[in-house]
């Protein structure tokens, strides 16, 4: 489990591809602190496994799902990556619960300056804007981010400089594609929804499962 506040940026040193997958080296600083094999790391906000240690310098393997599914498969020795190690038990939950499973890649549609903010327009598929709410939560790249405004086909954040400078969206432009993955909420409350638990004798006559007019009633 990640929280979205990256720790630093890091590079890709080098690609080993294979047919349809690859492995990847990256090279880091500070998460190289107490790094060892096994442990996960967010490469943009994609979980990754520890796979070898060299140096300053550490490999993942990358399954050929998770290149379909993400911007991975368009990096290439020298890209900049966002990276954060898995949180520890005593750590401080600064953003929010990112599990690392991409649900989808987007694309940014423009970028614009309000005062000290930056904002990103996001494009993305309506599988994907399902789970979008105003004031909601979205890792872009595995930043934790908060939704400021929605389109029938996009979603806007708003970024403060920190962030901005601390991450690879300084180097973003129109038109480059962003990990996307969503609030876990959302779609643990749709499937609750969606495959309510079987009545039994003991509750036949009572609903076992979340209804629309509980949640509407609960304030949600």
């Amino acid at each position: 489990m990640f929280t979205g506040i990256i720790e630093e940026v890091g590079k890709i040193t080098a690609v080993v591809r294979g047919q349809r997958s690859s492995q990847l080296w990256v090279q880091g600083a500070v998460i190289m602190d107490d790094l060892k094999l096994g442990d996960s790391v967010a490469v943009n906000g994609v979980c990754l496994t520890v796979s070898q240690l060299s140096g300053n310098k550490w490999m993942a393997d990358v399954m050929s799902e998770t290149l379909r599914r993400s911007n991975l498969g368009d990096l290439k020795g020298g890209s900049a990556v966002n990276l954060e190690r898995a949180m520890p038990a005593n750590g401080r939950f600064g953003g929010h619960m990112v599990a690392g499973h991409i649900d989808g890649t987007g694309h940014i549609i423009q970028i614009t300056k309000d005062d000290n903010a930056v904002i990103f327009e996001i494009e993305a598929s309506q599988q994907i804007l399902r789970y979008i709410i105003k004031k909601g939560s979205i890792a872009i790249d595995g930043i934790s981010l908060t939704v400021v405004d929605m389109t029938a086909n996009s979603f806007k954040v708003s970024v403060i400089p920190h962030t901005v400078k601390q991450t690879i969206l300084g180097v973003k432009k129109a038109g480059d594609p962003v990990n996307l993955e969503n609030d876990l909420v959302g779609k643990y409350i749709e499937r609750l929804l969606l495959n309510p638990a079987p009545k039994t004798d003991r509750n036949q006559e009572k609903s076992s499962g979340l209804t629309i007019d509980f949640l509407a009633e609960a304030g949600f």
